[in-house]
């Protein structure tokens, strides 16, 4: 999980700041919303997005997610 990845924001809660993107290859990855790199703490559901993998705590979250 290295590089640069794709997906689509499958889901956020602007009130406690957790969401999820559906990655290209399936995969789910979740996400905190200082994550997104615009600074705005907040992305629209069904927002096609590029991401970085974070190794976090034992798993992956995405970060530095823009607009794809």
């Amino acid at each position: 999980m290295n590089g640069t990845c794709r997906g689509v924001v499958e889901q956020f809660d602007a009130t406690v700041g957790l969401g999820e993107i559906r990655a290209d290859d399936g995969s789910l990855v979740p996400f905190h919303c200082i994550a997104v790199a615009d600074g705005s703490r907040t992305i629209e559901v069904g927002a096609r997005v590029r991401f970085q993998f974070l190794a976090k705590l034992g798993r992956y979250e995405a970060a530095s997610i823009t607009p794809a």
